[in-house]
Parts: C-alpha cells; structure tokens; sequence
C-alpha cells in the first residue's frame, strides 16, 4: 500500500477537480503537449502531471498555448521583477558577448562584482560569498560551513519547512512529500520541532483573530528550540524560514528568542530566505523585520532574475573556515552570465523601488482581505507581509476545519478569470505576486478571489 504524504506547500495534481477543470480547459494540442511530458519526464508529486502548458511569459503575467493569460500570483517566486525584463535580457546579452563563462579557477569581474553587491546589502556582517546554480544545493553548502566551523553535526530545524529536494536539504526539511518513505535513512542528526503556527498552535495554545496570545504561551515554540539545544548539547545550527512561505508570520519576540538560545549553546543561525530575499517581504530580507541577524543566509529564486538559476550562500568572515576543503566548487560557481543576471537584478529592484512598492501594496492586499475575513465566515485566518500573504479557508471560523474542497474550487474558478497562486497546506491560498505589481493589477487580483468564494459558496450551498 502506497504511503499518501500529507499535504504540503502545494496542491496535488491527481484530484477529480483537477481532472474535471483539464476536461473542460485543455484543447488537442495541451493534451498532446502534456501527455508527451508525462511520457518523457519521470513522475513526481505536484508536478505530475502538469496543470497545463505554458506559452509565454511577460512582466506578471504567464500565458497558456490556448492564449489564455493568467496574472501570475505564484512564479515559483523567481519572478520578482516580472518575467523578461528588457533591462535584464540586455544585460545577459551583452555579458554573454563579453565573457561567456568563466572556469572555475578564474576570477571575473561578474562575479566578484555580485559577491560585493551582496556583501553591500546583506544585514550585519554577512559579507563571505559562495554561489550555487540553486538553492538546494546553497543550503547543502551552508550546512556544511556549519559543521565545518562548530566541529558538530547536528542541526535543529522545522517540520513543514521546505528547503530543498537535495538529500541533505529534505534531511532538515519538513514537509513529508520530500522525506520520502522509498528513499531509505535521511541524514543522521537532524532534529525537528514544531513551527511557530499561531492560528493552529501545534501546542494547544488558543490564538486570537490568528494572533499569537503571548501572556499565555509565552513564546513555547521558541522555547522549545532552546530546549532541544540543551539537551543536544552539540548542535551545530539551526536551520529555518525567517517568515515560511505557507506563509507565516513568527510571533513578535520569536527570532530574538532563537538567537539568544543559539547564542548560549554554541550553535549557528541559519536563515533560508531562497523565496523572501530581496523585497519579497516588504524588506530586502525577511529577516530585517524581526531585527535579527542570521550566521548564514541563503539566497535563491529571485536572484537570477527569473531567467537563469542561480543561489548564493552569505556568511560572516568568521565562518570562512574551508579554504583547505571543498564546501562548494561547482562549475558554474562564478558564472558570468549568471553573475551579470543577479547583479543587474538587484540594480532594478533598487533603482525601481520594487521593495517599497511590495511594502505599500502588500500592506492595501492584507486590509482588504481582513475587510473579506469579516465578512466571510468561510475565511478563517489572513496572514502575511508584503507580497507574501494568504487566507486560509474553514468550514467555519469556530470548528476551524479546513475547507481543502473549498479551496481546491476556488483555485480552479480564479484561474478560469485569470489569477494563478498556489494552494498550501491543503486548504491555504497562497499568494506571491511579482514586486511589479500595479494597484490595478491587485485589485482586479483580490476581486477575483473574493468573487470566487462567493461563487463557491454558494454553489455548494455555504454560508459564506
């Protein structure tokens, strides 16, 4: 019998929903395309088969092979300055004229321009670079740095968290799907606590309109960080999502907590900001919120501006500890191309104010889907900042029993208007739109969604 993983950060593709909307959606020709992917591709949940095919991407929109277009509220969260940027496809262009590639035991100026770019931006000291072609294998590196530095193998991390499919990366990640049973033991050491999950507190505390009640719980699931690394005692990091991309958001005090209990015990702060770096958040990390400095931070996604893969790990000068080993070397380590794409994509953030548009915009999305919370009762929980935010559907706001039906309808009408997201957790409306949205472009977004769980209520009868 077939182990069943429970949902994740993604909707599955093998629902009667999902088969009915394809039947009505999909032409000869998308049939065609994707039944030749699912013959040449090796099967994998979530991805398999495919939802559709894609034609075009442009700006925040993607656009099927039928001509449909969709405003695209997912991107994988690479799409930060929107799909094809004329200021970028330059720039890779003239770069590929210039200097194509760089072996790997060659400095170029791309490179270490992008390295100082980072080392410029990043919070604290964090100013010794490595790059990856992804964000995986970034955070395998930064695990690495951290056994190297502290002598000690073990980490701490989170369930439900995602930071990569590489072995070492679904080692300390979370979420079932990529801890698979067929792949026999996962790495030895790797130890995991709840995550901070105010609106379903895996402690039992009561929330408050998805608000942490912090007189009561006085902060458990940081706590309970610092309780594994006293009774570890060896822990060399603690890996986590500064803000998890399901998303949620941590209770105020909740960093703070972390990093002085890694403080105590001898252990790193490792930060996985590879989907919330550069302004998903409303900041330029994640972490800036809290006011808290990671030992490492990891970086992905985004950076390539949506184009080419790359993925970068940042650390303090103290931790360049391997100059005698190996943590990284890959081929395309020190890629030109790949350079001048995540150098020129933090020039556009920044010279666009991309970061500032995410903060105002993400801040008029959260009112007015609070403004929908109270009036839905289908709507049990709003959360997010800047443009990571989401809405978690409920049977009802007292039972708090996840709608995943409801949901799963939902997700189908809003594409049939032409709004793409993602559905987390089973039951959670994802949102992560490019940081060149426009007002227009949100509301028409937020219409869209609002329209359809009305229209899905009513159909299966709802009070809504």
């Amino acid at each position: 019998m077939s182990h069943i993983p429970a949902p994740g950060e993604s909707e599955v593709n093998t629902s009667s929903r999902r088969k009915l909307w394809a039947e009505r959606t999909h032409d000869q020709s998308t049939r065609k395309m994707l039944a030749d992917d699912a013959q040449y591709f090796l099967r994998q949940s979530v991805s398999t088969p495919c939802l559709s095919t894609i034609a075009r991407a442009d700006g925040a929109y993607i656009e099927d092979t039928q001509g449909r277009r969709y405003l695209d509220f997912h991107g994988n969260n690479v799409h930060h300055i929107g799909y094809g940027h004329p200021r970028l496809k330059a720039a890779i262009a003239q770069q590929m004229d210039e200097l194509p590639f760089a072996p790997r035991r060659f400095a170029c100026e791309p490179a270490t321009a992008l390295a100082k770019k980072l080392s410029d931006i990043a919070p604290g000291n964090l100013s010794k670079v490595l790059f990856t072609t992804g964000g995986s294998s970034a955070v395998e590196v930064a695990m690495k740095i951290a056994r190297a530095a502290t002598g000690r193998h073990k980490s701490i991390s989170f369930w439900d968290a995602f930071h990569g499919a590489g072995f070492g990366a679904a080692s300390i990640g979370g979420e079932q799907m990529f801890r698979s049973h067929a792949v026999g033991p996962l790495l030895s050491g790797t130890q995991h606590v709840a995550p901070f999950d105010c609106y379903r507190c895996p402690y039992g505390y009561p929330d408050l309109n998805g608000k942490p009640q912090l007189e009561l719980c006085k902060l458990t699931c940081a706590n309970f960080v610092k309780y594994v690394l006293e009774k570890e005692g060896d822990v060399a990091a603690v890996f986590a999502e500064p803000a998890r991309a399901v998303p949620y958001i941590p209770p105020p005090g909740f960093w703070a907590a972390v990093r002085q209990a890694c403080n105590e015990h001898g252990a790193l702060l490792v930060f996985d900001e590879i989907p919330t770096g550069l302004g998903k958040t409303g900041k330029l990390f994640a972490c800036d919120h809290d006011d808290v400095v990671p030992d490492i931070l990891v970086l992905g996604k985004a950076l390539g501006g949506g184009i080419l893969p790359l993925a970068a790990v940042l650390t303090t000068p103290e931790l360049d500890v391997g100059e005698n080993y190996a943590f990284g070397h890959y081929t395309h380590e020190k890629n030109p191309v790949s350079a001048a794409a995540g150098l020129t994509t933090i020039q556009i953030i920044e010279d666009e104010a991309l970061v500032e548009n995410a903060a105002k915009l993400g801040a008029i999305a959260l009112q007015r889907l609070r403004e929908m919370q109270s009036h839905h009762n289908v709507i049990g929980d709003v959360r997010g900042r800047g443009f990571l935010f989401g809405i978690e559907l409920v049977s009802d706001k007292d039972s708090k029993i996840p709608a995943n039906d409801l949901a799963e309808a939902v997700f189908y009408r809003c594409l049939d208007k032409g709004l793409s997201f993602k559905i987390s957790m089973g039951n959670t409306l994802t949102f992560t739109p490019p940081l060149i949205l426009t007002e227009e472009q949100l509301d028409f977004a937020l219409t869209v969604i609002e329209e359809s769980i009305m229209e899905e209520c009513k159909l299966a009868g709802l009070d809504t």
